[in-house]
């Protein structure tokens, strides 16, 4: 036999393999079980519809690390989610795009706070307007101000005196200064609301015209809020969302 397979340049074992008769054996772990991984992500979409493959494994994993169990693969959540029909559809943005070179985040808390507001339309015609500030590094909402008029330099002030007492309590002026970067909303432009930022510490930064982009952190927000949240949710009127804004 070795001759024969040495002519042939085939593996000697795998002809003894055929010649016995014996199965192939195969190889790696059987497969898991995929009933419960399936039900465990069906219960996570259940509640959160707008949640892709990614972040419902992150949600496995955590919950599996909970309860001391070996968290699922990310692979494996893909493909169960493929083959029972629970990815979410491919949404690649709009048709034009913008470049934009400035990097938002930074890399440490109380450097860069941005701010950015926006609208909810209630089913009865009503909108309510928020307006919220985060913290470019830890991405935290540091404040927010709701109303059912538009967002005002009062609402804006009211704004940077809550985040300011958020991070560092009823002081008259931060330790250092922090950028406040904002779109140019009349709210985030007046003369008031730049001259009172200035006097607790913070320096104003508008974004450029047209330039979503250069304020797109705070532009995530407001696409998470109103996919995982707005979307999904009950609106009938404006007291509804104003108590469901917290």
């Amino acid at each position: 036999m070795s001759a024969v397979c040495a002519t042939l340049e085939v593996a000697r074992s795998n002809i003894a393999e055929q010649a016995a008769g014996r199965p192939a054996k195969r190889r790696g772990r059987p497969p898991r079980p995929d009933e419960d991984l399936v039900a465990a992500i069906k219960t996570v979409i259940g509640s959160l519809p707008t949640y892709g493959y990614r972040r419902v494994h992150a949600l496995l994993v955590r919950q599996a690390r909970e309860q001391g169990r070996t968290p699922p693969n990310h692979k494996r959540v893909y493909r169960l989610m493929k083959a029972h029909g629970l990815l979410l559809q491919r949404h690649a943005g709009g048709a034009e795009a913008r470049r934009h070179d400035r990097r938002v985040a930074v890399e440490r808390s109380n450097l860069r706070w941005c701010s950015d507001g926006f609208e909810i339309g209630c089913d009865n015609g009503e909108k309510v307007r928020v307006a919220f500030a985060l913290d470019c590094c830890d991405r935290e909402v540091l404040g927010y101000v709701a109303t059912t008029e538009g967002i005002k330099g009062e609402d804006v002030q009211d704004l940077m005196i809550t985040a300011v007492e958020y991070r560092f309590g009823p002081v008259n002026r931060l330790p250092q200064t922090i950028e406040w970067l904002c779109d140019n909303g009349s709210g985030y432009i007046a003369h008031d609301t730049k001259s009172l930022a200035r006097e607790m510490g913070l320096e104003p930064r508008t974004t450029p015209v047209q330039s979503p982009q250069s304020n797109g952190m705070a532009e995530a927000f407001v696409r998470t809020i109103k996919r995982d949240y707005v979307r999904v949710s009950l609106i009938p009127d404006a007291p509804t969302v104003l108590d469901s804004v917290p």
